[in-house]
């Protein structure tokens, strides 16, 4: 590796892909004036998100771009490190690349085989070394991590891992698995709206809980088929914080506290690219 990872707080930038291209590289300046220093690209839409990094940084002058993260199933070894790698020539230390296997049903939906995910991203990290060589260094990595083998290897192969629909006690779990070293990103639901209980909040977290990892991992920490059914009040505090300055300044130390160096915080349930502009220019990166 080389180059840094992000600390501080990030943006789920999601919401770019709503904009055609023009209008998503304005709006990433506009975030950058308003004083966000990382976003985070995904790998879910029809939308490349080497392509957009690029676009991104080549629009901004200090923004760090994270992918968290990019699936194994859309690239070979190779390809991953010949994008990564080139991002990181043209943009040194301004993007940090986030590996992992996605879900079932979406790498089947591009024709790849779901094989056991531990094996598949081990092997994967080993060829892109194979790949990379001396020639091609490659930027920081790390991996979308939920389990205690995944949270592992994310530790020891790679500079670290990010997590997603998680508790504050998973970051608390996955720093005490990994020690004092490796870089711990968890994402942070805000929760729009004058409460986090709204109709419109569960549905989103139902179409998370849809799928058989997330219950997997929130079992872990105490949560049932009763909390999925029906996204218990108990399992909402847990996942998604109020959009008000103390409840999120609070949840943010306590994710610090837990062990995170970096936070996302990711506006729910899905908003209009203009809201979040606005809410970013009413301080949500200084939170």
């Amino acid at each position: 590796m080389t180059g840094t990872l992000p600390t501080g707080i990030g943006l789920w930038a999601g919401f770019l892909d709503q904009l055609p291209a023009a209008e998503a590289i304005a709006a990433v300046r506009d975030l950058e004036k308003a004083g966000i220093t990382t976003i985070w690209l995904q790998e879910y839409s029809s939308l490349d998100p080497f392509v957009r990094a690029a676009l991104y940084l080549q629009a901004t002058e200090r923004l760090t771009i994270a992918l968290g993260v990019a699936t194994i199933h859309a690239r070979d070894p190779r390809a991953m490190v010949g994008a990564a790698a080139t991002l990181h020539e043209a943009f040194p230390g301004r993007f940090a690349l986030g590996l992992g296997t996605s879900h079932r049903h979406l790498a089947e939906a591009r024709g790849s085989t779901y094989t056991k995910p531990l094996t598949a991203l081990r092997d994967y990290l080993a060829a892109m070394e194979t790949a990379a060589g001396h020639r091609n260094p490659l930027p920081p990595r790390f991996l979308g991590a939920l389990g205690p083998k995944m949270i592992e290897l994310a530790g020891t192969a790679t500079d670290g891992l990010h997590t997603y629909f998680c508790p504050v006690a998973h970051t608390a779990a996955a720093r005490a698995a990994v020690g004092a070293g490796p870089w711990i990103a968890p994402s942070q639901m805000v929760a729009l709206g004058a409460t986090e209980t709204t109709d419109e909040l569960r549905r989103y977290l139902g179409l998370c809980l849809g799928m058989p990892n997330y219950r997997a991992n929130l079992a872990r920490y105490g949560f049932t088929d009763a909390d999925f059914a029906a996204a218990s009040d108990a399992l909402v505090d847990a996942l998604a914080v109020p959009d008000e300055p103390a409840a999120l300044r609070a949840r943010l130390d306590d994710q610090r506290a837990a062990g995170a160096d970096h936070v996302v915080l990711q506006l729910v349930p899905p908003p209009p690219a203009a809201r979040v502009l606005d809410r970013v220019a009413d301080g949500l990166g200084a939170a």
